[in-house]
Parts: C-alpha cells; sequence; structure tokens
C-alpha cells in the first residue's frame, strides 16, 4: 500500500463543493453514510460562520426538535443540524425560514440516510437545497492520487493510456481495506474488524429500524451477509426468499432501507431501447468493500485463494470508485449496468448529459482476451458514433488496444490516471 492517512483526513473536494454551495445556496446537506467524515467536514467549512450546532441523535436535541420546530430552527447565524432524518418534520419549518429571510448559507444539515427516500419527510425543499454527497475515502484520496479517470476518459476516449505498477495483492488489500476512515486508519486486522462488527450492528439497531418496521433483526444480519456473498451481481428479492425464509415484500422492504443508510447502492440497469430487451433489475454493490469483505470473513490473503470471491469484490470495488469518482467530477454522467436476454453484459456503463457512453468491464485476471469484450463489442455496433470507449480493467501493468475503441487498462487507472491528462 503506498499510503494510509491519519484519521479525520478530509475530503477535498467534499470541502469545496460544501464551500461553494453555501455561498449561494440556503440550505445545504451533506448526505452520506455514518463514519464518513460529515462531523470533520462540517467543522472545516463552517469555521467562523458556525452559529449554533445541534446533532439529533442526542435525545434532548430530538426531543426539543419535536416539541418546537419553528424555535428549534431559529439562528442569527448558520446553523448546523446533524442527522437530520431523525426529525425529518423539521424541514417544513426550514422552507418557512428560509422562505422568509433568503440569505444564503443559513443552514448546513448532515444525513446518514437518503433524505428524499424516507415516508416521513414532508417537503423535499425544492428549490432552497443542494445536497452534496460524501462517500467513504476514494483510493485516490487515500494515496493523494488524482481520481480523474471520469473526465479523461470522456474526453480522451480510447487514446488514454496508463501503465501500473499495482499486483493482485494490494488490490485484495485495498478491497478488505474499504474507505471508511476509522477503518483505514487501523492499520490492524482484528481491529478493523473489530470496528466492522460494531459498525454494522449499530446501523442494524438504531438507522434501520427508524426506516422499517425490523422484526427479524437475525435475518437482516443473514441478509446482509447473502448479499456481500453476491456483490456486484444482479439482485432481485424473490432470490432471496428461500434463504431467509421471509416473505419477498419483506426483503424488498429491507433491501429498501439498506440503501437508505448507505450500506448497499443499487446501479439501475441501462437501455436505450436499442432494439433488444434489456433488464431493468439493479445491481447491488456495497458502498464500502471493506464492510462486504468482513462480512464475507476474508482478509486479503484469502481473498487470492483459488475459489474466493476476488472477482465479484473486485467489481464491486471499481464500481464503488466510479460512483465516487461520479460525485464530483466535471463529466456529468449516470451510472449503469447492462445486460440484455442475449445474454451480452457490461459491468458499468457511464452515460452523460450528451448521450455519449463510455463501457466498463472488471476482470480480476492479469490477462485478457478478445472474449472479455463481447459485451463491449456489442454495445459499441449497436451505439456507433455516441459509444466512446470501451475499457476492460483488470490486474494486469500495461494498457492493450483490443480493436476499434477498445482497450484493456489496469484497474489502478482508476485513481491514478489525471483529469487534465
Amino acid at each position: 500500500m503506498t499510503h494510509v492517512p491519519q484519521p479525520g483526513l478530509l475530503p477535498r473536494r467534499a470541502a469545496a463543493q460544501v464551500g461553494a454551495a453555501l455561498s449561494d445556496t440556503r440550505v445545504v446537506l451533506i448526505s452520506g453514510p455514518r463514519q464518513a467524515g460529515k462531523s470533520t467536514l462540517v467543522r472545516m467549512v463552517a469555521g467562523d460562520r458556525l452559529g449554533e450546532r445541534r446533532d439529533l441523535d442526542r435525545p434532548q436535541d430530538r426531543a426539543a426538535a419535536l416539541s418546537d420546530p419553528v424555535g428549534f430552527v431559529e439562528s442569527p447565524g448558520l446553523l448546523v443540524i446533524d442527522e437530520i432524518q431523525r426529525a425529518p418534520e423539521l424541514l417544513l419549518a426550514i422552507k418557512s425560514s428560509v422562505d422568509d429571510d433568503p440569505r444564503p448559507g443559513r443552514y448546513l444539515l448532515t444525513g446518514s440516510s437518503r433524505l428524499f427516500g424516507m415516508i416521513a419527510a414532508p417537503d423535499a425543499l425544492p428549490g432552497r437545497m443542494e445536497t452534496v454527497e460524501l462517500w467513504p475515502f476514494s483510493q485516490g484520496e487515500i494515496d493523494g492520487e488524482s481520481d480523474g479517470f471520469i473526465d479523461a476518459v470522456f474526453r480522451t476516449g480510447p487514446g488514454l493510456r496508463h501503465e501500473s505498477a499495482v499486483s493482485r495483492g494490494d488490490y485484495a488489500a485495498r478491497i478488505v481495506r474499504g474507505g471508511l476512515p476509522e477503518a483505514v486508519s487501523r492499520t490492524d486486522g482484528r481491529r478493523r474488524g473489530r470496528f466492522f462488527d460494531s459498525y454494522v450492528q449499530a446501523l442494524i439497531d438504531r438507522d434501520v429500524r427508524q426506516l422499517s418496521d425490523i422484526q427479524h433483526k437475525g435475518q437482516l444480519r443473514t441478509l446482509i451477509r447473502l448479499l456481500a456473498a453476491r456483490s456486484g451481481t444482479i439482485i432481485a428479492a424473490g432470490a432471496l426468499e428461500s434463504a431467509l425464509g421471509l416473505s419477498r415484500p419483506t426483503i424488498a422492504r429491507y433491501l429498501q432501507a439498506l440503501d437508505e443508510i448507505f450500506l448497499v447502492k443499487r446501479i439501475p440497469g441501462w437501455s436505450r431501447n436499442l432494439g433488444t430487451r434489456a433488464t431493468a433489475t439493479p445491481k447491488l454493490i456495497f458502498v464500502d468493500s471493506g464492510i462486504a469483505a468482513h462480512e464475507l470473513s476474508l482478509d486479503a490473503r484469502a481473498l487470492l485463494r483459488p475459489g474466493a470471491p476476488f472477482g465479484p469484490l473486485l467489481e464491486s470495488f471499481v464500481l464503488s470508485e466510479l460512483a465516487r469518482q461520479l460525485s464530483w467530477s466535471n463529466q456529468l454522467a449516470n451510472l449503469y449496468h447492462y445486460r440484455d436476454h442475449s445474454k451480452f453484459e457490461v459491468d458499468a456503463v457511464l452515460e452523460n448529459r450528451h448521450g455519449h457512453v463510455v463501457g466498463i468491464e472488471v476482470k480480476a485476471a492479469s490477462t485478457v482476451g478478445p472474449d472479455d469484450f463481447r459485451g463491449l463489442r456489442r454495445l459499441a455496433d449497436r451505439l456507433g458514433d455516441d459509444f466512446i470507449a470501451g475499457i476492460v480493467l483488470y490486474t494486469g501493468a500495461s494498457t492493450l488496444p483490443f480493436g476499434t475503441r477498445l482497450r484493456a487498462m489496469p484497474v489502478s487507472a482508476l485513481w491514478e490516471v489525471a483529469a487534465s491528462r
């Protein structure tokens, strides 16, 4: 591993995003998983502008918010409210306040659940609030690298080149480490494992219970382990019924809750009505690869053993890195996966606002062959000039051509390629 950051390392891009948003938006929401660094980010960005700070995880603050929402949100300066999902009723009071006083930078909110997905949220503050997503650290933030792959590939296409010295063992170590600041700072695997155990259990006991009627806590933990074993694959609630002994609606509700609290992320299926039927079923990844590996009791060495799920976890790891980059890249694009009924698949499809597409396959092998481009060729043939490039990310060292607009490239290009190259 190239670098171990100190605890509390601040994602530099998120700080710039939040600071800019506060300068021209009345309400800013920092949304992301617990212990991803939201509190550190707030302290750094608010600075001298901070008026008061209230934490809805504290029972006394939550009781005051529910008793007197209007009085709770009154503040002459910037008011920070942590864990806003604990009292979504405050949104109506905030809306009234910013309508009466439309100065920018009035409220800085943090949330560990997707606020707009919450049934109890009475108002999404349309036109009044900007949301900044804060993910766990990217590999570039950990290493001090550029994380510019998405901007670079849309600009350069198949002309992009990258050589890598990263080994398969290093990729495995990155997967099991993940990006949560506390886990990254713990270099001892046993201590990191204890953190992951307590982290997941706290999510179940506190956050999932708030979002969903949990009657089967034991099965929920089993569900999380099943999802870890199927990370990077298409997940349907019906496929898990027999393994869990729960009904399809219950499983669907639990999946939704795990998505809402940023434990997992569902990547939607992509289609442009290209003359073939494509699946709309989402592909599931873990927001943090370290949690997925821990749920499967895998360390870096075990992950490289024959039969271990190195490939699926590497794919999930790559998709989560792409999702992180999309939260700050200049290129406005969305992340999908592709699978049609003729069994052509592409692990990741990036489509920008102009309809230009970059397809990405992930291979755990250190060598690549023509068959690994099967799905990418399908997309290239059907999209024509809208197809910018097809990239197979693999664990080898060099960029290799495999036809027009098709390249094999080391996985580490994700964080070692500069956007301005």
